[in-house]
């Protein structure tokens, strides 16, 4: 067989996106990525030890791994044969290096964007991709390749009724720090350096400059 059967292309990689998140699959659909959402069928584990606690950059990355990882093993139990690029990723707000992942409830959303108001805090995003070359069921090749992406972002002076306006929108109860930056809490920000995708949920542009062999946009015919 020569080389030229056996390279595979761009086109001929399944890439799975392990996240039920519609920002995610907004901003891949919107960068021109084909991908299937894959979440996995048991619930990943997200509960962080105290030292991935007190380190929010490994925290990310290991639940992003997490989540990827448990995508791979279902794929590989099916006995997948092809090539596969399995993406996790994972979005907390961290200020003073505190935490603030999905608020539990209105309380603790309320809780949240109190302490933000007028102040910067970091948003991290942690991606993992997971590689999968298996030619046949037996025969399987896996790798992955992890980074984080970190964005900062500073709050206005928010009065409290303010803050309760913006909670009747119901936007905070699925975003890390209960607030939507692309949505009304757009609102509630003063200023933010880095990449608004990264903020959104997956810093798309890094991940294309990170692996652009394997995530290649693809025209949207006319």
């Amino acid at each position: 067989m020569t080389d030229e059967q056996t390279t595979l292309s761009p086109e001929q990689i399944d890439i799975f996106l392990a996240s039920a998140s519609p920002r995610r699959r907004d901003l891949l659909t919107q960068a021109n990525i084909s991908f299937v959402v894959r979440t996995p069928q048991t619930p990943v584990d997200e509960t962080l030890e105290p030292d991935l606690r007190a380190n929010p950059e490994e925290a990310v990355k290991k639940l992003a791994e997490r989540k990827a990882g448990a995508v791979v093993q279902e794929i590989l139990a099916e006995n997948y044969t092809g090539m596969a690029a399995v993406l996790g990723a994972d979005t907390v707000v961290v200020l003073d290096g505190e935490i603030f992942g999905k608020p539990a409830n209105l309380s603790d959303a309320k809780h949240m964007l109190r302490q933000l108001a007028g102040r910067t805090h970091e948003v991290l995003t942690g991606v993992s991709v997971w590689l999968l070359a298996a030619p046949e069921a037996e025969n399987i090749s896996l790798g992955f390749r992890t980074f984080v992406d970190r964005t900062y972002v500073t709050f206005k002076e928010l009065t409290d009724d303010e803050i309760a306006d913006y909670l009747r929108k119901g936007e905070s109860f699925d975003k890390a720090g209960a607030y939507a930056a692309q949505g009304e809490g757009a609102k509630l920000i003063e200023r933010i350096d880095g990449a608004m995708d990264n903020v959104i949920g997956l810093p798309v542009e890094r991940l294309l400059r990170e692996l652009p062999d394997v995530f290649v946009p693809h025209p949207v015919e006319k």
